[in-house]
């Protein structure tokens, strides 16, 4: 290394001193000052004016000086220690407040622990020094710091949470054996090393090419090129700006120049192309660069398998991840994240109005503890069906006539879609329709005027021109023209001569009828599932891939095989404690009462025009209630609705029937009825309350959603549950029934009893507390859930919905909390939530006050979270964020021991199927797998605890992020398991634990609310918060007498 002259480094050291002795009188006199002066201390806090200062110029030192006993250097090296531990013990001593005295505590240990990393390693390491004894005796005020604040920094600095690894296996329940839908990879080439860089695609006006279709066919067409430089090599493009090799490239940066074919650009107005068309048919030559940007080793992949940390297995296996979506790119399918769908249409099925559910299939890679391991499954996406323009409107506004069409209508669906014409085999993308029908709509053509070579310009309308090139057309001549030219030159076809192109995705949500029908058409068997999976492995012929040969990847053709065990269901306790046990994950209440039973004093029916006879219906109700130990007295009023009223709005239909109710009640001395019983007329359309099927955990999979509609919710939209639930504090239930017998009757009893406070069964565990770590320690389970805007709706707000459990040691009675936030905001920012004046109105602390209530002043010891809709990559936010918000709320709340917490994070948006091995049906329900195909390192599992009967069940996937309560394995998955046994909705266990199914239903209902208030003509009552310049919709609040009910049942 070449000397350095003394005076650069000594300039550095006296701008240093000059820039740091200033700044550390402001720090001690805003110290001293007070808040006067307090904005300059935060802003030293922040690290804008030392931060930078300092790692610049000691890093700067640092380089230049040859020797590392520079005297420059040592001085430097003094000076900065010394001014950081003198900040640092000036504010301990100036500052009061706790929580600043903290924050500077943790700033100054941070500049510590800098100098520390810098200085004392290097100093000891390094080639260039002499012995440490003679580092030590230059540097002792180094030391003598390091060594003083050395103890307490671990303490005093924050750590970043980390999920915590397996603490064993359970070893309760049978064994069973298990087919499972992951196939063991090997990997004979561990060593390999991926080269990543990055791809600039523009065109001849140096606009940046952003579609990954035509990207894609840009790469392709440099792939043939012979200038193209690999060294024999292939390549993965993951259609974005990222390629993929093994070994790397002759060269860091490489320029090449592409030119496509005129039919290759024409044919690339794809939807993921909107916006592109001012180039793409223009340009031919399209300019590339690639420049080098990581090396992804496959070594971490491997040291993952044996359970080591790994930084990069992720970056790996994302590799892996794109090589498979390449490879289903070639075969000319449609790429869906890590899910590829084919043309062929076998197995598809149409779901009406111009949709089809095009099946496919899901391919990632996954490091478990069997290994490396290809997990292949079915899925599905919406497409519009393929097929004449014609027939696709008719289908889709159901109609049978072209003259019934709605064109404004029909123009919004055409948009940005690609047609294929009849007359010359072209592709074209849609921009809108011609003003005018095509028999009148006349364009500009230019003509030849015989044998002159001269040219000329007529007006011609569309159907004279096609009729003068002898193309026929029937069906089209006074119907509007597709336009797919450009905006200032259309170019107009007939709707008779043009279809849809295949694989083209319907983004919408789905309507009632589209989703029964769904339902209905998409139900398949374990075993054909399963042997569908197997026969695309087989068919995908991925050992064949040329991006897979160098790293020596292979991938197995039979499924693997893993050993699970079936857990006992829990014992239930019903009304007189008689004790069941469940059998099939199902029970009833035939010769059974509830074990808890509110009594039915002050209510009422309202009927909505239905043909019900309402005394008829509560001597039934009556009756039923008495054999479930129910008492129910006869109601105060019975109100059907005036037929002249059935014809109004929503609104005017609720105001008048609640005037009505008001009326009679109050002749008889009563100001409200406690409960009203609603009779609607119609089930899934109803404007009043606005039932609309709400899919539990749709996902739109072949061979599980007949399953999920089965357990299917429906929740309000409309002003009967505002009403209610907002303004007048009244539960309520709403009935549609197409026949009432007892099962009927009994299944909406326990959704009234629940709805006010009664309680219909108990775990066993709970009548008499016996669950370990939870019986003797007040306990509260959360469940945590966020719900975003159906699909179209990207402006809605999320709702973030909290149940937590109250009247320990019960666990079947809970209190939710929702508040809006941010759309598509996955993390929730209200758990804890200062306003102004310093008060907490944060989700946590309303249920924390919620518990202290119910159980008569005692605190939570311990917390179990259940948290859903999360995926792997957000799990250190969860850590670190909302868990941080949790241990704030409880803090603020003046509790000086923090509760032990354990985090839970359910998933069932996963592509993990067990099967019974050798069998045809479902695993039974308790049945839980935490080996072979779970991570190698992290605490998860997967569990079956409910039974299905139609269809391929999906096992929901725990992941245990934290557990400072130490349960054991088995304790653990007792409990997930117990807790699919007290909703006390139904007579069945859930797929998840109820709390999670709980802040669903809290959730979905307080959404309707929005809807209906945003529907209205009204303003807002409830008026919107800003974060930053997006408005959010706040919830309408519920009123006392319901808020701390379980109105969500």
């Amino acid at each position: 290394m070449r000397p350095v002259p003394h005076s650069s480094p000594f300039m550095w050291f006296l701008v240093t001193v000059m820039a740091l002795i200033p700044t550390q009188f402001i720090l001690l006199y805003s110290a001293v000052a007070g808040k006067p002066y307090q904005w300059i201390s935060n802003l030293i806090r922040q690290y804008f004016l030392v931060k930078w200062i300092v790692r610049a110029s000691v890093f700067y030192v640092y380089s230049q000086c040859t020797f590392r006993e520079h005297a420059t250097y040592q001085y430097y090296v003094l000076y900065l220690t010394s001014w950081c531990s003198n900040v640092l013990v000036a504010y301990i001593k100036l500052v009061s407040d706790e929580r600043q005295s903290k924050m500077i505590k943790q700033i100054g240990c941070q500049h510590v622990i800098l100098f520390g990393k810098l200085f004392y390693g290097e100093l000891f390491h390094n080639q260039h020094c002499a012995s440490s004894d003679r580092m030590r005796a230059l540097f002792p005020a180094v030391f003598a710091v390091l060594a003083l604040y050395t103890p307490i920094i671990p303490s005093l600095i924050p750590r970043e949470r980390v999920a915590i690894s397996r603490c064993g296996i359970g070893r309760n329940g049978r064994q069973i054996n298990l087919a499972t839908n992951h196939f063991k990879v090997s990997v004979n080439a561990p060593d390999a090393v991926f080269f990543q860089y990055n791809v600039l695609i523009k065109s001849e006006n140096n606009q940046e090419v952003e579609g990954r279709r035509f990207r894609r066919k840009v790469m392709d067409k440099l792939y043939r090129t012979p200038t193209f430089q690999l060294d024999g090599k292939c390549f993965a493009f993951d259609g974005g700006k990222a390629l993929y090799t093994v070994g790397s490239l002759p060269l860091k940066k490489l320029k090449y120049s592409v030119e496509l074919d005129e039919a290759a650009v024409k044919r690339s107005g794809s939807p993921d192309l909107i916006g592109m068309e001012t180039f793409c048919i223009r340009s031919k030559t399209f300019k590339v660069k690639i420049s080098f940007a990581a090396r992804i080793p496959m070594k971490p992949i491997a040291l993952a398998l044996n359970g080591l940390e790994a930084e990069n297995t992720g970056d790996a296996l994302r590799v892996l991840d794109t090589i498979l979506r390449q490879h289903a790119a070639k075969r000319g399918c449609l790429l869906v994240r890590q899910s590829f769908f084919h043309d062929d249409f076998s197995g598809s099925v149409s779901v009406g109005e111009g949709v089809t559910a095009c099946r496919g299939f899901h391919s990632s890679f996954r490091t478990t503890q069997g290994g490396l391991s290809l997990n292949m499954d079915q899925s599905s996406t919406m497409i519009l069906t393929p097929g004449p323009v014609l027939e696709f409107l008719l289908a889709t506004q159901n109609v049978s006539n072209p003259c019934a069409i709605d064109w404004e209508k029909a123009s919004k669906m055409l948009k940005n879609l690609r047609v294929k014409t009849r007359h010359n085999n072209m592709e074209f993308k849609i921009i809108g329709l011609s003003e005018q029908v095509c028999n009148d709509q006349r364009f500009l053509l230019k003509k030849r005027n015989g044998d002159s070579s001269k040219e000329e310009t007529v007006q011609i309308t569309v159907y004279d021109y096609f009729q003068s090139r002898k193309i026929p057309l029937t069906k089209s001549r006074f119907l509007p023209c597709l336009d797919v030219g450009k905006v200032n030159g259309p170019i107009y076809l007939p709707l008779e001569l043009c279809s849809l192109l295949s694989l083209q995705r319907y983004t919408k949500a789905l309507s009632s009828k589209q989703r029964v029908s769904l339902g209905e058409k998409s139900k398949l068997l374990p075993h054909t599932c399963m042997q569908i999976v197997k026969g695309a492995v087989r068919d995908c012929c991925y050992g064949d891939d040329p991006m897979f040969k160098p790293c020596g990847i292979s991938i197995e053709g039979h499924s693997t095989v893993c050993i699970g065990r079936v857990l006992g269901p829990p014992k239930l306790i019903f009304g007189r404690r008689e004790g069941y046990t469940p059998r099939g994950g199902r029970w009833n209440f035939n010769g059974k009462k509830l074990y808890n039973a509110n009594e039915i004093k002050n209510w009422a029916i309202v009927n909505f025009s239905t043909h019900w006879d309402m005394k008829q219906l509560s001597q039934k109700l009556i009756s039923c209630g008495a054999s479930k130990g129910m008492s129910i007295r006869r109601p105060l009023s019975e109100i059907e609705e005036d037929l002249e009223w059935s014809n109004a709005g929503p609104v005017e239909r609720v105001e008048k029937m609640f005037e009505t109710l008001c009326e009679q009640v109050e002749a008889k001395g009563i100001v409200l009825p406690d409960f009203i019983l609603c009779l609607l007329p119609e089930k899934k359309c109803c404007n009043i309350y606005g039932m609309v099927p709400h899919f539990h955990f749709c996902r739109v999979l072949f061979n599980v959603f007949l399953c999920v509609y089965v357990n299917s919710l429906f929740h309000p939209q409309g002003p009967w549950k505002k009403k209610n639930l907002h303004e007048m504090g009244i539960i309520t239930q709403c009935l549609s029934p197409t026949e009432i017998n007892d099962q009927y009757l009994t299944n909406v009893l326990l959704k009234i009893n629940s709805k006010l406070g009664g309680k219909n069964s108990l775990l066993a565990d709970e009548h008499i507390p016996n669950l370990p770590h939870l019986k003797d320690t007040p306990t509260m389970i959360l469940g945590m859930d966020v719900s975003h805007g159906s699909p179209g709706q990207s402006d809605a707000p999320s709702i973030a919905a909290v149940v937590g459990s109250t009247h320990w040691p019960l666990f079947s009675t809970y209190r939710a909390s929702v508040r809006t936030q941010l759309p598509n905001m996955e993390m929730i920012d209200s758990l804890f939530k200062l306003e102004q004046n310093e008060q907490d109105v944060g989700i946590i602390r309303e249920l924390l006050l919620e518990f202290f209530e119910s159980t008569r002043g005692r605190k939570p010891e311990q917390i179990i979270i259940f948290r859903d809709g999360v995926s792997e990559s957000q799990f250190p936010q969860i850590l670190n964020i909302e868990l941080e918000q949790i241990v704030k709320a409880v803090e603020y709340l003046g509790c000086t021991r923090i509760p032990k917490i354990t985090l839970i994070v359910a998933q069932k948006n996963h592509h993990t199927k067990l099967i019974p091995y050798g069998s045809t049906s479902n695993p039974p329900p308790g049945t839980v797998v935490d080996t072979q195909i779970v991570h190698p390192r992290n605490y998860d599992f997967y569990m079956c605890a409910h039974k299905a009967e139609i269809g391929t069940t999906r096992p929901t996937h725990y992941h245990v992020l934290l557990d400072e309560i130490g349960f054991s394995a088995d304790e653990l998955q007792n409990i997930v398991h117990s807790l699919c046994y007290v909703y006390q909705r139904g007579t069945t266990a859930t797929s998840i634990v109820a709390p999670i199914c709980y802040a669903h239903l809290a959730a979905a209902q307080m959404r309707q609310l929005i809807k209906f208030d945003a529907s209205s003509d009204s303003s807002p009552s409830h008026g919107v918060t800003s974060a930053g310049s997006v408005p959010v919709a706040l919830l309408p609040s519920l009123h006392n007498k319901v808020k701390s009910s379980m109105f969500f049942c």
